[in-house]
């Protein structure tokens, strides 16, 4: 008692004295800016005191985040991003302060080594960048997105209720969030224009939004397995509004990532993911070598006049499958930029963050849209060509090394846990990744806040799933 009493003694001494110092400097400078330090203090103790609630209220926070602009070049999401830069910060000190809190076994496992490889090699690219503000910016905000996402759950999911607690937190945010886009979509008869407005402020537009929303339907399935009475029907229920939600998002490619999660699910079971992540990398760079041979790509070339925006799905599908519709046409006039912007930097590339200050001149004007101009500076709308234009060959290179090893850990602790909480957790985290790739095929979401948190998510899964899988199976202890 006299111990806790000494504590609580100490800590009001010294949030004291902390506000007392604030106010004289507050009132020295007359800069009141000083008299945040107080709160900004408290913030932190509440932090530390309650480390597992402020990791569940950043995944809670995810699907409601929005972005805010401070400046015509500074913005940040709300309120995710000071909640990564807090939690990132404090697990951080945890694990300094206490570095047995996290097994021995994480630390040299391949998939963290990994891990720490590509990171090793962005801090090259960021230091041969053509931009090196930019990219420290970049390298600075990845640092955070590791602390909250990947150090954090290394010592928070100490077991399986944790890892539920997670599961349960950011499918029930994002399923608020549907409801609500749902309702609000109802105004506009559910239509394809209409799905934008929906969805705002909490996502840019209905590609990220259903990004997101795809990734959450394999959780939703795993909840339902084995469930049984009134808590098996609420879990059809938000199942069905997933769907139903995922539909009336009107993106294709997410359309799409359900089916490859699907396909990457049967795979897993066949012990086929690695032949098949092979075999679609083989046909991509066929794809590509063919398009590139003897400028063969040119024959794709759309007319300016007739490429639009279409507000009718149906139309819009159609437009797609022509080459006429203004969002594939524009992706064509990033993408044969962005191959072209190769040859020139090769091996570091031209630094992360720096593809919109460097690709218009690779650009060829045969493929250029209404939308070229390109306000919003968005990239190349291709995450695996973006590491190659930003981070060179070895960039993309450590990538897939990192993607292939999370797929073949995921297939292995799927056929050799002997606990079939983990064999259900490699299985559903297998299939997120796919869908991830998916759509990053024809996006960048990765560097966004909420498809890259999951990205980054999904590598503390796995290892604890396979560290945890060999504690109960002896015969796995290699």
């Amino acid at each position: 008692m006299k111990s806790a009493a000494g504590n609580s003694l100490l800590m009001y001494t010294g949030f004291a004295g902390l506000f007392l110092i604030s106010l004289a400097s507050a009132v020295f400078t007359e800069n009141a800016l000083y008299l945040l330090y107080p709160f900004a203090g408290l913030v932190f103790y509440a932090g530390w005191a309650n480390r597992d609630a402020l990791f569940f209220l950043l995944l809670c926070s995810l699907p409601f985040s929005f972005e805010y602009n401070f400046t015509p070049s500074l913005g940040t999401d709300i309120p995710d991003e000071g909640l990564m830069l807090l939690t990132a910060f404090i697990f951080f000190g945890a694990w300094l302060y206490r570095p047995a809190s996290m097994p021995s076994s994480v630390y040299r496992h391949p998939l963290l080594l990994l891990l720490l490889l590509w990171m090793g090699w962005i801090l090259v690219a960021v230091i041969c960048s053509t931009d090196p503000f930019l990219s420290a910016k970049y390298f600075l905000a990845k640092t955070w997105y590791l602390g909250a996402f990947v150090l954090a759950p290394l010592l928070l999911f100490r077991n399986k209720n944790a890892i539920r607690i997670a599961a349960r937190c950011l499918a029930g945010s994002m399923l608020l969030v549907t409801v609500l886009a749902l309702f609000r979509h109802r105004d506009s008869g559910y239509s394809f224009a209409g799905i934008n407005e929906a969805i705002a402020p909490f996502f840019r537009n209905h590609v990220n939004y259903s990004a997101l929303l795809v990734c959450m339907i394999p959780v939703w399935i795993v909840f339902l397995n084995g469930s049984t009475g009134k808590k098996r029907q609420w879990l059809l229920l938000a199942l069905a509004i997933s769907l139903a939600a995922l539909f009336f998002s009107y993106a294709r490619g997410a359309w799409v990532a359900l089916l490859a999660g699907a396909v990457a699910f049967w795979l897993i079971r066949q012990r086929l993911i690695m032949t098949a992540f092979i075999a679609v990398s083989v046909l991509v760079i066929i794809t590509v070598s063919w398009l590139q041979r003897n400028d063969r790509y040119l024959g794709y070339a759309h007319d300016y006049r007739t490429t639009i925006f279409h507000q009718d799905f149906g139309e819009h599908l159609v437009a797609t499958y022509k080459l006429k519709d203004v969002s594939t046409a524009e992706r064509f006039y990033r993408w044969i930029a962005g191959i072209r912007m190769i040859a020139d930097r090769p091996m570091t590339g031209y630094g992360p963050a720096s593809f919109y200050s460097n690709y218009k001149p690779y650009a060829v004007p045969a493929f250029k849209t209404w939308v070229s101009n390109n306000p919003e500076h968005s990239t190349v709308h291709n995450y695996f060509l973006l590491l190659l234009i930003e981070q060179g060959i070895p960039g993309l290179v450590l990538f897939l090394l990192l993607t292939a090893a999370l797929l073949w850990y995921a297939q292995r602790i799927y056929h050799r846990a002997a606990d079939p909480f983990y064999r259900k957790l490699a299985a559903v985290t297998a299939v997120i990744l796919v869908m991830i790739l998916t759509v990053n095929f024809l996006s960048d979401l990765i560097e966004t806040d909420k498809v890259g948190s999951l990205f980054f998510l999904c590598i503390p899964l796995l290892v604890m799933a396979d560290i945890h899988g060999r504690e109960h199976d002896p015969a796995q202890t290699d």
